[in-house]
């Protein structure tokens, strides 16, 4: 493998620290609007506890270092996370590809409104917006919008 080679794997405990480093990073770029609900500590606690160990959690790795993260549980696509600096590469379809092989049945997620990069992603590989909120079910109280996608 090549220093830009793009592995995905899934994720394994000893990566939580490049998977924290990864959604901060992506978040604090794609939302600079947007109030995050939890620390960083707590961020980086939430992914070591919750989201390494108990969703079906995979990694994008160049040269050893995490650079994009997707997250799955049943019928939802949960996370899906670039380094600000690996975006417009292909990893985002690629992990797109694979979150579909992982869950043929169908995916919904949540994306905050203001992410308008997200949406047009998500549009681009056949999801539909099913609804959308004043935020106020969310943790950071921001409209969102909820995504199908059904094969």
């Amino acid at each position: 493998m090549t220093g830009d080679e793009v592995l995905l794997r899934p994720a394994v405990a000893s990566d939580s620290g490049g998977v924290a480093d990864v959604w901060l990073r992506s978040f604090g770029a794609a939302l600079p609007t947007v109030s995050r609900a939890h620390s960083d500590d707590e961020v980086r606690s939430w992914v070591r506890d919750v989201l390494v160990p108990r969703h079906d959690t995979w990694v994008a790795e160049v040269g050893g270092a995490v650079v994009g993260v997707l997250a799955l549980s049943e019928g939802w696509l949960d996370q899906l996370y670039l380094d600000p600096a690996w975006r417009g590469r292909g990893i985002g379809d690629r992990f797109m590809a694979l979150a579909r092989r992982r869950q043929p049945a169908g995916l919904q997620l949540w994306t905050f409104q203001v992410n308008e990069s997200a949406q047009r992603f998500y549009e681009r590989h056949g999801f539909v917006a099913v609804e959308r909120t004043d935020g106020a079910g969310n943790e950071e109280r921001e409209p969102d919008v909820r995504y199908v996608w059904r094969p």
